[in-house]
C-alpha cells in the first residue's frame, strides 16, 4: 500500500506540469494551440514505442479498421475537445486556478452516467456538491472586488474539457476490445486523434506562424511527463491494489494532489499571485470533495 500511495502522489505531482508548463508557455507568448497540437504529436511516437516493445500494436490497428468513425470521433471528443479548451483556459487564468476549476469534470463524469445504462448515483453527486461550492467560494474574491476579468470565459472553456474528457474516454472504454491495456487504448484515441490536431495545427500555422524553440521543449515536457510518466505511475499505483476496494479509492483520492502541486508550482516558478484565503477555503473544499468521492466509491 505504501509503494502505491507513493506511486499515486508522485503521478499527480508529474500531472501538475499540465497545468504550470501551459501557463508558462502563454506567459512567453506563445501560442495556445500549438501548446495543445504540439502534446499529442509528441505524445504518438512514446507511445508507439512502448507498444512495439510488447506487440501491442496490431490489435490496436485491427480494431480501428474494423470501426473507424466511432474510433476517430470518440477520441476527438476525448482527446481534442478536451485539451484544445484546456489550453485555451490557460490564457485566461492562472494554473492554479485551472487546476481546481478542472476537477469539475468529477461531477461532470457523474452526471455523465445515465447515457451508459448505469443508475444514478446520488451519493456521489452529493458529495460532488462540496466540489462545486468550492469552485464558486474560490471566485467570491474576484467577482467581489471586480477582478474577475476573462475567468467567466476560462470557466466555460474547462466545462466543456471536463465533460469531453469523460464522455470520449467511456464511449472508448465501450468500444475497445476487453483484453486492451490502458497504453493500448490511450494509443489508439491518440492516433484518431491527430487528424484534430492536424487541423488545429493549420489554424496555428495560419494564426501565429510556427511554434519557438521554447515552447516545443516545454511542449515536450508535458508530454513525456503528464502524457507517458504521471499515466504510467498513476495506472501501476492503481493496479497495486485493484483487489482491495478501500485501499484503491484511497489512489486515487491522490489526484487531488494535483491541485496543491500546481498551487505551489505556479507560485514558485511562474511567481503567480498568491491565492487569498477566501480563495484558498475554496481548493480545500475541492480537495476534501474529491476525497470523499474516492472514498465513497
Amino acid at each position: 500500500m505504501k509503494k502505491a500511495l507513493f506511486l499515486g502522489i508522485t503521478g499527480s505531482f508529474f500531472f501538475a506540469f499540465t497545468f504550470v508548463l501551459n501557463r508558462s508557455m502563454n506567459l512567453a507568448g506563445g501560442y495556445w494551440l500549438w501548446s495543445a497540437v504540439l502534446r499529442y504529436l509528441f505524445t504518438l511516437p512514446i507511445m508507439a514505442l512502448l507498444l512495439l516493445r510488447n506487440g501491442g500494436m496490431r490489435p490496436v490497428l485491427s480494431s480501428i479498421r474494423q470501426q473507424p468513425l466511432p474510433w476517430f470521433l470518440w477520441s476527438t471528443v476525448g482527446f481534442g475537445l478536451f485539451y484544445a479548451p484546456l489550453s485555451a483556459a490557460s490564457v485566461y487564468a492562472e494554473g492554479w486556478f485551472v487546476a481546481s476549476m478542472w476537477q469539475f469534470t468529477i461531477l461532470a463524469g457523474i452526471l455523465l452516467t445515465p447515457l451508459f445504462g448505469k443508475k444514478f448515483p446520488i451519493k456521489n453527486l452529493l458529495l460532488s456538491c462540496m466540489i462545486l461550492l468550492g469552485i464558486f467560494v474560490m471566485q467570491i474574491p474576484q467577482f467581489r472586488t471586480g477582478t474577475a476579468g476573462n475567468l467567466p470565459i476560462a470557466m466555460l472553456l474547462i466545462v466543456i474539457a471536463a465533460f469531453s474528457y469523460p464522455l470520449g474516454n467511456r464511449k472508448m472504454m465501450q468500444i475497445c476490445p476487453v483484453e486492451f491495456s490502458t497504453i493500448q487504448r490511450v494509443f489508439g484515441m491518440t492516433l484518431c486523434s491527430i487528424p484534430f490536431w492536424l487541423v488545429c495545427g493549420i489554424a496555428a500555422m495560419a494564426k501565429a506562424g510556427l511554434p519557438s524553440g521554447s515552447q516545443t521543449v516545454q511542449s515536450l515536457c508535458v508530454a513525456c511527463f503528464s502524457g507517458v510518466v504521471a499515466t504510467i505511475l498513476f495506472f501501476h499505483a492503481t493496479d497495486l491494489v485493484k483487489h482491495n476496494p478501500k485501499q484503491l479509492a484511497v489512489i486515487e483520492a491522490t489526484q487531488s494532489g494535483e491541485v496543491l502541486f500546481t498551487l505551489l508550482l505556479s507560485i514558485l516558478v511562474l511567481h503567480d499571485t498568491m491565492p487569498s484565503p477566501i480563495s484558498l477555503l475554496g481548493i480545500a473544499l475541492i480537495v476534501i470533495g474529491m476525497v470523499c468521492n474516492s472514498l465513497a466509491v
